[in-house]
């Protein structure tokens, strides 16, 4: 069994492991030479990789979706963690157990796949049953959508993700369906078909990435063109309906700058777009704290798909003994004082209930003159000042004189 994981690795641990090449950069340094940028990773997740020395002689030895055995240090850098890599090499397939390397939903596919059945068998409309079946009697959608990521990174980016994605929507769909009072079969056809084209769009034989289709058209127009596919086959398909989905399928980014060529217009193209934006975020949220879960501190490293870091609250609300466990340091304790104390001879203000805000006894004032902050034996001495301030206050004062003769 493959060891260490990415999920166990830990700041300062020497590591020698192998891992998927998941993306491969060859850059220069200020002296010209090149040196590797490499994010590797298996099942439990990914990290980003440097190999800032003798990288020319491994870099043309592998490409990316290639295993690689390394040796390196983990480091933090800009609060994620970072292997430094010393030495390089490539490794063949038949040496490794291709399921350690593929991060996969903690689901079941199969009871998912019932659960999706389940929901679009007990539609009351005809139509859109038959249109929803039809896709999921498709052998060629049923093997890629029990496979295939809902995206490359932002989230639910595993195997199985998809899937996982369109039942947690569906179970959001008919909760929040009749607090609305919208058509629950129209909504959960759009659950099902908004994202169906990205198991064309989407390449996940190996790392993550996108099909010449993906490129060229995106799941959008990819998924139009299922559609239309599927409604051919059912001459008797309402037209009218045919457009809804449509436009459920074109608007559910929400806004013309996410992607979508039209606004949501009307009650299910709005929530579907809800729907789907908030089990997104939230699965996006999760990634990023289970990434970084080895980084001390409150906030993970910086969430692209969230656009902030993540503030630890479970870690944040642990015992103080619990957080000294974990390395993170908090800053002391203010010292208690009595209410109203602001230190030694001040004013000290007390509230009461005839008089809220009553002045306690003043400090006696100091004897002597008062001193100044950082004054010096013998008085305080002005700075010296310029020879155009002399002039100035000669021709203040002179004018002075001059209005008062």
């Amino acid at each position: 069994m493959k060891s260490p994981y990415v999920s166990e690795l830990q700041p300062s641990q020497v590591v020698t492991a192998v891992f998927l090449v998941q993306h491969k950069d060859i850059r220069q340094k200020k002296t010209g030479e090149p040196y590797l940028s490499l994010v590797l990773g298996d099942r439990t997740g990914e990290v980003e990789a440097k190999m800032w020395d003798n990288a020319e002689e491994v870099m043309d030895t592998f490409d990316r979706d290639d295993f690689v055995r390394v040796r390196g240090l983990v480091q933090i850098h800009q609060n994620r963690q970072q292997l430094m890599i010393q030495k390089l090499q490539r490794v063949d397939e038949s040496t490794v157990e291709l399921a350690d390397f593929f991060p996969t939903t903690r689901r079941d596919v199969g009871e998912m796949m019932a659960e999706l059945r389940s929901f679009v068998e007990s539609f009351r409309n005809p139509d859109l049953r038959a249109l929803c079946l039809a896709f999921l009697n498709d052998p060629d959608v049923d093997s890629r959508l029990r496979v295939a990521p809902a995206a490359k990174s932002m989230h639910h980016a595993y195997l199985g993700g998809l899937l996982e994605h369109i039942c947690s929507m569906a179970k959001l769909a008919q909760w929040l369906g009749p607090h609305y009072g919208v058509d629950e079969d129209l909504l959960l056809t759009g659950v099902l078909l908004h994202d169906m084209g990205k198991i064309y769009e989407l390449s996940y034989e190996r790392s993550f990435g996108y099909t010449a289709e993906g490129h060229l058209l995106g799941h959008l127009a990819i998924a139009l063109r299922m559609l239309d596919e599927k409604i051919r086959s059912l001459p008797s398909f309402p037209a009218k309906l045919r457009v809804l989905i449509e436009h459920m399928i074109l608007s559910h980014h929400g806004q013309l700058e996410f992607g979508s060529p039209k606004l949501p217009a009307f009650a299910e193209a709005v929530l579907l777009h809800h729907i789907d934006n908030l089990d997104s975020k939230m699965d996006a949220l999760r990634g990023a704290l289970e990434k970084d879960r080895n980084v001390e501190g409150f906030l993970t490293g910086f969430s692209p798909a969230l656009e902030r870091q993540i503030f630890r609250k479970d870690r944040y609300l642990q015992p103080e003994s619990k957080i000294e466990e974990t390395g993170v340091s908090l800053p002391p304790a203010p010292e208690a004082r009595p209410l109203g104390h602001t230190g030694a001879g001040s004013v000290n203000y007390r509230m009461t209930p005839d008089n809220p805000v009553t002045a306690g006894p003043r400090p006696a004032a100091p004897e002597g003159p008062v001193k100044l902050a950082g004054s010096r034996p013998g008085g305080f001495k002005p700075a010296p000042i310029s020879a155009f301030a002399e002039q100035l206050q000669k021709a203040l004062r002179d004018k002075d004189s001059q209005s008062k003769g």
